[in-house]
């Protein structure tokens, strides 16, 4: 694969990460508006903002490139940002707003380890996702918990 490729490649998959991170940051930042729980609403806020970091950190190599970082989320995002207000909102406990940001750092997870188990990516493309998945696997794992907790709790 020639450099230009390469380059094209790290562009694309880092724009797509964007796009995947800042939904799941958008979904903390509603989610800690709307929660009843004040620690929860905390762990939320801290989540969106840590999300946003990762954002920040990947356009900057996507600028670093010379190209323009992803400005918007994923349609995809924005249906599972809206049914998990919903479901928070009608549940009347934040049990639901849990459930919904697990699956999506289940999704945002699998999207990362995806471009790390893609043959056809290049190594250096492999290398810079490398640097983000320790947080996001911390994420994934913390609100895993989290929900794990709530479920016992209820039970």
């Amino acid at each position: 694969m020639n450099t230009a490729n390469v380059r094209e490649n790290k562009i694309e998959t880092l724009n797509e990460l964007i796009a995947v991170t800042r939904d799941s940051a958008r979904f903390y930042g509603e989610a800690a508006n709307e929660a009843q729980n004040p620690r929860l609403r905390d762990l939320f806020k801290s989540m969106a903002d840590a999300k946003n970091g990762v954002v920040g950190a990947m356009s900057r190599e996507v600028k670093s490139e010379g190209a323009t970082p992803e400005g918007e989320g994923t349609f995809r995002g924005s249906l599972h940002r809206m049914y998990g207000s919903m479901r928070g909102k009608i549940g009347g406990d934040d049990y639901g707003y849990v459930a919904e940001l697990e699956a999506s750092e289940d999704r945002m997870l699998h999207a990362f380890k995806d471009v790390l188990n893609d043959t056809a990516a290049p190594p250096q493309v492999k290398t810079v996702v490398r640097n983000y998945l320790p947080k996001v696997q911390e994420h994934h794992d913390l609100m895993r918990s989290r929900k794990w907790s709530m479920e016992a709790a209820r039970h």
